[in-house]
């Protein structure tokens, strides 16, 4: 048996007590409290408007302190629900004004409070119930009279009675007077389940209960539901989220009993699971049994997507909420590693979902965000602003630091450190120490940031490279040119004619038919000279980077190299491009292991919006399966051919700038088509149906 990677045993929980608890009778809230204070139930379903804290003028009431106890509310003996009972301890704040004239002689210290000993406090406190999808607040009303003011001390408590809320649900409480004197208090109380109840026979909602098992065993972890032949019950998976709504990820109705297999890649600290029996008014059960596992943090970071927004804001997506810091870097070619820019910028607080944005008066493909939870540890980098403005530049980092009376001092980012200038250091930028500083006062640098403390330049190093080697080049280019420039040409053009172009195609694995269909057509395009790259030939390689990382480096080297980059739409590819583009973000799931057109969504939308696809990007969809009016219009901006009845010009505009001559293209259409036709004839043919009754070569039709 392979050894688990971590050990689960629940059931509805952890291990929880057995409970034995009061029983109320009646419907009615009430309240009471300590003695000696009078208190009263204002009403028991206000608004909620805490509003925001005031001075008090004298001494005043205020909660110190919430204590919750679980009891049973029954109206009949054997039908309870379950309730949590509310004690709010109250202590006196602030002190009686006197009058100036016993201040004055001292008479205060020893008279004590003689104006106001016949009055009374009065405080109005307001308790706060949420407990998802429910919420309510009640008021109480609290009087202590004078003689037991003490100031500065407990004057008692006030008990409330009582909230009901579902088995097994978390209940947030909250407690502030009226008006508010001080900061709110807040508890959360966790509700046991009907296992943990010895009453649970009480609770009609316990009777039918299906009974959850979660465990581990290797890379699987399974859902056992035990219970009854033919019961039938609900099942639910979804992600908990601390602001707003639950996200739902999975949802069935099933008969028991059933065991549920999930992939332990799948989980992640907010997953949680929903069961209920399929009765009228049943109790939904929550667990979120993966909160403390190391593997689903794991997984939740490698889910975790920093995403550009614009130039100026970019925000964190993943599954759960996840705070954490994030700083800018310099990452140079090369790969040295990316150096924080701590100082000049400090690290900032980043949230999920929550828009962040630095304060750069310029952007630069070498600045990086880099990403670390709370232990310091670097989870993500990513440089953002790399797939808007080009690959990375051979630029250096100046640093100005200024100081009081004008003074400032500048250094160059250097993977040794920062280099001061001017320098006799023997680094490439204290060599170049006085070059830099006339650039940046010729103004040839590019300011990045700018503050009363300092500011950061991109200064270019091309120009510096070149020159060192220029005369010799020059004179080598000089003594070979005669000799050489007729054979380096038709020797150039032998070669690239020989490598052909790079073409990049991606693909929505609608299933596996379509996967094979894929197949096929990037094969015979192989026989052209073509170079193609498709995910289905970098599985392996792409496992290991993930779909972003491999997706960003095809892209990145085939748009240098001058390729195309080929968008194959399909109805899966349709429905992820138009989401995208109604909503924004990324669709639910998003990124499987081997999805590189989704995650290529990031990539591939900037381009059409900015306007830069014409030239990079083509499109094309199979006959019968996809007309190109389907394709979102945003895509169209760029040709969209049909296959294979438009191959000749879909080859062409692959071709391109070399196409060969018409009847040329038209032989290899007529190629291509001939390679494609079994598995088309086996996608929308499959075994035992009938053969179709003419072939598919090019300018066959639309195939309808």
């Amino acid at each position: 048996m392979p050894v688990p990677w971590f050990l689960l045993s629940l059931a509805l929980g952890r291990s929880p007590i057995v409970l034995s608890l009061e029983r109320l009778v009646g419907p009615q809230d009430t309240t009471h409290c300590s003695p000696g204070l009078s208190c009263h139930l204002w009403d028991s379903d206000i608004l909620c408007l805490p509003g925001d804290i005031v001075p008090a003028p004298g001494p005043v009431l205020a909660p110190t302190h919430l204590q919750t106890e679980l009891v049973l509310r029954c109206r009949k003996e054997t039908y309870c629900d379950l309730c949590v009972r509310v004690a709010v301890h109250l202590a006196v704040h602030g002190h009686w004004e006197e009058p100036e004239d016993e201040e004055k002689f001292g008479g205060a210290a020893d008279s004590g409070v003689e104006e106001p000993r016949n009055a009374s406090l009065q405080a109005q406190v307001v308790l706060s119930f949420q407990a998802y999808p429910t919420a309510r607040c009640v008021l109480l009303e609290v009087q202590v009279p004078a003689a037991l003011v003490q100031f500065g001390q407990s004057v008692g408590s006030v008990v409330y009675d009582c909230f009901e809320a579902a088995l097994g649900s978390e209940v947030r409480i909250w407690s502030y007077t009226q008006p508010r004197y001080e900061k709110e208090l807040n508890l959360t109380q966790q509700l046991p389940d009907c296992r943990g109840l010895e009453v649970r026979n009480s609770i009609p909602s316990c009777w039918a209960l299906p009974w959850l098992n979660v465990s581990a065993d290797g890379d699987n972890v399974h859902l056992v539901l035990n219970v009854s032949e033919e019961q039938h019950f609900g099942l639910s998976l979804y992600w908990n989220q601390v602001q707003g709504p639950p996200k739902p990820r999975w949802h069935k109705n099933l008969t028991g009993p059933q065991i549920i297999t999930l992939n332990h890649t799948d989980l992640v600290p907010c997953l949680c699971i929903q069961v209920w029996p399929l009765e009228p008014d049943s109790v939904r059960t929550n667990i979120c049994p993966f909160r403390e596992d190391p593997r689903a943090h794991q997984n939740l970071w490698r889910a975790a997507r920093l995403r550009l927004l614009t130039l100026q804001s970019w925000l964190l997506d993943a599954p759960c909420s996840l705070p954490a810091e994030a700083a800018l870097c310099w990452q140079a070619p090369g790969g040295d590693p990316c150096q924080p820019l701590v100082p000049p910028l400090s690290w900032e607080n980043v949230t999920v979902d929550k828009v962040l944005e630095f304060p750069l008066l310029k952007v630069h493909p070498n600045l990086c965000v880099q990403q670390v939870n709370s232990w310091e540890k670097l989870q993500l980098q990513e440089c953002l602003w790399a797939d808007s403005l080009g690959p990375l530049k051979d630029d250096v980092l100046l640093l100005e630091t200024r100081g009081p009376q004008d003074n400032r001092s500048l250094c160059a980012l250097e993977p040794s450190g920062c280099t001061s200038l001017p320098s006799k250091a023997s680094t490439r930028a204290a060599r170049l120490g006085e070059y830099l500083l006339q650039d940046l006062q010729s103004g040839q640098c590019l300011q990045l940031w700018d503050d009363d403390l300092g500011a950061l330049w991109a200064c270019p190093m091309d120009k510096y490279i070149h020159k060192r080697w220029a005369l010799l080049w020059l004179a080598c280019l000089l003594f070979a040119a005669a000799l050489s420039l007729i054979l380096l040409l038709k020797k150039d053009h032998a070669k690239a004619a020989a490598r052909g172009r790079a073409a990049l195609l991606l693909y929505s694995a609608d299933d596996s038919g379509f996967e094979r269909l894929v197949g096929a057509l990037a094969s015979a395009l192989c026989q052209l000279p073509l170079r193609v790259a498709v995910d289905l030939w970098s599985r392996r390689e792409m496992s290991a980077q993930g779909p972003v990382a491999w997706f960003h480096a095809q892209r990145r080297q085939n748009l240098q190299e001058g390729g195309v980059v080929v968008l194959l739409f399909s109805p899966g590819a349709v429905a992820l491009c138009s989401e995208w583009l109604q909503e924004g973000v990324s669709a639910p799931g998003a990124h499987g292991p081997h999805d590189a057109f989704r995650a290529s969504l990031s990539c591939v939308l900037p381009d059409f919006l900015q306007g830069r696809a014409p030239g990079r990007y083509v499109g094309a969809c199979f006959d019968r399966l996809l007309h190109p009016d389907s394709v979102p219009a945003l895509f169209r901006t760029v040709p969209v051919f049909s296959l294979p009845s438009q191959l000749p010009d879909f080859l062409g505009a692959l071709l391109q700038p070399r196409a060969p001559r018409p009847g040329r293209l038209q032989e290899r259409a007529e190629q291509v088509s001939r390679a494609l036709q079994p598995a088309l004839d086996s996608y929308f043919h499959p075994p035992g149906t009938p053969a179709p009754g003419r072939g598919l070569g090019p300018g066959a039709g639309d195939g309808t």
